[in-house]
């Protein structure tokens, strides 16, 4: 049984697909205040310290994609309300009100195009809609970017942006898990490369599966990556955390990632990646 729908085209809404509003913006990590522009042109990324600033998956379309120039897939898939849950809201309506005020549609987006000249299959996470939590949907997408790259005969880069799992789709989310995990050793089954980038955050079960799994995994820079948060961690094991823990520098010293990549370099290492491998 599988719990989503499409939905009809008369009722999309339109995902806005730059930051909110404003000429300034004051950088998270060193209070240094920049200019809308200045952002644009450095991808997005902090002009005095590289501080990278979340994207939607539009951004990163952009950024990857030959003249900005991809085709989406599977837009028009909806969550729906498997367990009718509610905490201060309803599920469903908390969905539509998310569409409404923001314009996604959900937390996850699948396009394809050429790349350096070569044909790239990407699914990419948005942080911005509930988190970029995984339920049935995101699991979905996922899943059928993994049968698109196939009939593509072309890799699959997926970027993570999440929280975790959705607590509102409760097991069905986690079914995910092992679904996202499954389905990409057809990939592997075709001899093609799957590439996985995680940005901050990339949290809960989307570590715990699907973005672990790469046969190259890249991070960008300074992103927390984990399965528990630190202080979770840290009140359980009642012990200080060395520094650095779970942040991208830190796993890639201990052997969890093969690569930390600058966004401005992004589309040059994939596309360096795949003349590698020959795709």
């Amino acid at each position: 049984m599988v719990w989503f729908k499409r939905a009809k085209p008369a009722i999309r809404t339109t995902d806005r697909r730059d930051m909110p509003e404003g000429m300034w913006w004051k950088c998270d990590e060193c209070g240094a205040m920049l200019h809308k522009k200045q952002l644009e042109d450095h991808f997005y990324t902090c002009s005095e310290c590289d501080h990278h600033f979340r994207i939607s998956p539009y951004k990163y379309f952009s950024l990857l994609f030959d003249g900005d120039k991809y085709q989406e897939f599977e837009d028009q898939l909806r969550s729906a309300d498997p367990l009718g849950f509610t905490d201060t809201k309803k599920y469903p309506d908390r969905v539509h009100d998310i569409i409404e005020k923001s314009g996604k549609t959900e937390a996850c987006r699948n396009a394809f195009g050429e790349a350096g000249g070569r044909m790239l299959v990407v699914s990419a996470m948005d942080f911005g809609f509930i988190g970029g939590s995984m339920g049935s949907v995101v699991g979905e997408k996922i899943a059928r970017a993994v049968d698109k790259a196939i009939a593509l005969n072309a890799p699959l880069l997926v970027i993570s942006q999440s929280g975790g799992a959705r607590m509102m789709e409760g097991a069905f989310s986690l079914m995910q898990m092992a679904k996202t995990a499954a389905r990409l050793t057809r990939l592997s089954d075709k001899k093609l490369p799957f590439f996985s980038l995680m940005t901050d955050p990339t949290m809960g079960g989307i570590t715990a599966s699907f973005a672990m799994l790469g046969d190259i995994n890249i991070s960008e820079p300074k992103a927390l990556i984990g399965f528990a948060g630190p202080r979770v961690i840290r009140d359980t094991i009642k012990r200080d955390l060395p520094e650095g823990f779970q942040r991208a520098e830190f796993l890639l010293e201990h052997g969890f990632l093969d690569l930390i990549v600058h966004r401005r370099e992004l589309k040059t290492q994939i596309v360096r990646l795949m003349t590698m491998l020959a795709i």
